[in-house]
């Protein structure tokens, strides 16, 4: 009735117009009309909240991936992992859903060359072609997979985000076309609740192993736009990195990150649920997570993660199955607390402490920690720039564990390079301190209270809150705007770390692709034993 009142008025408008001579005033009045009519069919239109699900998604792995296999070969396995997925969208819909996210490498997993993987890649065109590939599946072409995910969300009339491979011909007129005369892309795409590809984004930040595929020329800023509000896309290994994810936020203003992902995790600090979560509330937005389910390579963590705390998560290194998640999220998130993460540790005295520091490893960074020798206490550890302190009450101090404060400050240089300050306060693989640092599932102290801060040099650092057995604390722990990362009540399980992880990316100085672009290798990093995380190719 409102919109109709408002559109006889600017009726009445228009009549008035024809009898008067002030052309200026009735133009403003006009104009004031519209305005008001498209402010209000817009908050008609629109959701203050919508119900997120996100897949962990054990997918159907192919039986080799060194032989390039035929193209009905490669859509037979796609087709099984489709069949999961649409198991999962079916019943994500069926509870409401308005938008499901699905893993990076879920639809025919990873240990590709370049070869062996064409045969699992189709054309997708950018989206502003107006395509519905369940209406017009081959209009660029054959593209079954496109086809049938767009008929998935057409059908459910939910958005599907799913992540796929891109090929792109080139030829020798671009100085940059590989030697095999394309380019190879992991890339996530997104299709409406009428089937309609609505975004596709490249993946910018390679991890190592993923030589299938080519760096995009220029980092993609990826945004969509739903009547639950304004969303952006990036892709598992993009996350350590200020383009493109930071931007989508500073710069674009997104609401909801949506998040294909192959994570393995890596304790103390890069377990997915850990780090995800951190990043939500660090960042001031929703974050759908969704990951492989693989745990033998340690691939487990998917959430539904808010500013202010997780809303679902999951965490399972001991099933084979997947799993769905489904949550209520606020539509509009931008109304973050300002942080400044270096106001209250510099505005205090380093604790005075008789412990002696020490130096331990905490996935390949020298940390330079001190003990907690006391079931209380106030400390104080500096590396360079960064001086951390904290306070803490244990529920007891138990001989057979021992925790320590320890900070970082410093480029990390293994799998990648980033720069990071870090403040954690963790607990040591055994009862020795030599062992500090290196990762622990499980825990048997618990803290009554806790108070982490910094004298950070960025502004981007996120707090982070893990209990034993890698479980989240939510509603346990909060940030003030001073930067102290403090909890609200004793905690609900023993402790593994509360940490502050910061990142400096104007030092990265990040090692770029090979100045031969045709040599495939998509960024120098260094090779270890130990893998970490974003789709490893062994």
């Amino acid at each position: 009735m409102r919109i109709f009142s408002l559109v006889s008025a600017i009726w009445r408008t228009c009549s008035l117009y024809q009898q008067s001579s002030d052309f200026s005033m009735i133009t403003s009045q006009l104009l004031v009309y519209v305005a008001v009519l498209v402010l209000c069919v817009l908050k008609v239109s629109s959701r203050d909240t919508f119900i997120a699900a996100v897949y962990e998604h054990a997918v159907k792995l192919p039986n080799a991936t060194l032989v390039p296999v035929s193209h009905e070969e490669a859509l037979a396995l796609m087709n099984q992992n489709l069949d999961l997925l649409e198991a999962a969208i079916t019943s994500a819909a069926n509870q409401g859903a308005h938008i499901i996210v699905t893993p990076e490498d879920g639809i025919y997993g990873w240990n590709f060359s370049r070869e062996t993987i064409y045969p699992y890649l189709e054309d997708i065109p950018d989206p502003g072609v107006n395509w519905i590939p369940c209406n017009n599946p081959k209009r660029f072409g054959y593209t079954p997979v496109q086809e049938r995910l767009s008929c998935l969300a057409k059908d459910n009339s939910i958005y599907i985000v799913a992540n796929i491979g891109d090929k792109k011909p080139c030829n020798a007129s671009d100085s940059q076309c590989p030697l095999d005369g394309r380019y190879q892309y992991n890339t996530d795409v997104v299709f409406d609740s009428q089937g309609k590809l609505v975004a596709r984004y490249h993946k910018h930040n390679l991890f190592m192993g993923e030589n299938q595929f080519n760096v995009p020329k220029k980092p993609e800023i990826v945004t969509f736009d739903t009547i639950f509000g304004r969303f952006g896309i990036f892709t598992c290994f993009d996350i350590l990195f200020y383009d493109p994810a930071v931007t989508l936020v500073k710069d674009f203003h997104v609401d909801t990150i949506v998040f294909p992902t192959a994570w393995m995790n890596v304790l103390p600090h890069l377990s997915a649920i850990q780090f995800h979560s951190a990043w939500a509330m660090g960042m001031g937005v929703n974050f759908l997570a969704s990951n492989i389910h693989h745990p033998s390579k340690r691939m487990t963590g998917s959430g539904i993660y808010a500013p202010d705390s997780p809303r679902a998560f999951h965490y399972d290194m001991k099933t084979k199955e997947g799993k769905l998640l489904l949550s209520q999220l606020d539509s509009y998130t931008h109304h973050p607390i300002v942080v400044n993460w270096t106001s209250y540790a510099s505005s205090i005295k380093a604790f005075p402490t008789e412990n002696q520091e020490f130096t331990g490893t905490a996935f390949f960074d020298e940390f330079t920690f001190l003990e907690l020798t006391r079931v209380t206490g106030n400390y104080t550890v500096c590396q360079k720039k960064l001086c951390c302190h904290l306070s803490y009450k244990m529920s007891e101090k138990r001989t057979d564990e021992v925790y320590a404060l320890g900070a970082f400050d410093g480029l990390h240089v293994v799998e990648g390079r980033y720069y990071l300050q870090i403040c954690t306060l963790l607990k040591c693989k055994t009862a020795h301190v030599h062992t500090c640092g290196g990762a622990v599932e499980t825990a048997s102290t618990r803290f009554e209270m806790f108070s982490l801060s910094g004298t950070f040099g960025t502004q981007y650092v996120f707090p982070e809150v893990l209990l034993s057995e890698t479980q989240l604390a939510p509603g346990e722990f909060q940030v003030s705007s001073d930067g102290r990362l403090f909890s609200m009540k004793p905690l609900s399980g023993p402790l593994l770390t509360v940490t502050l992880f910061g990142r400096i990316y104007e030092k990265d100085q990040t090692l770029k692709a090979s100045s031969d672009p045709r040599s495939q290798v998509p960024g120098v990093m260094l090779l270890v034993i130990i893998p970490i995380v974003c789709s490893l190719s062994w």
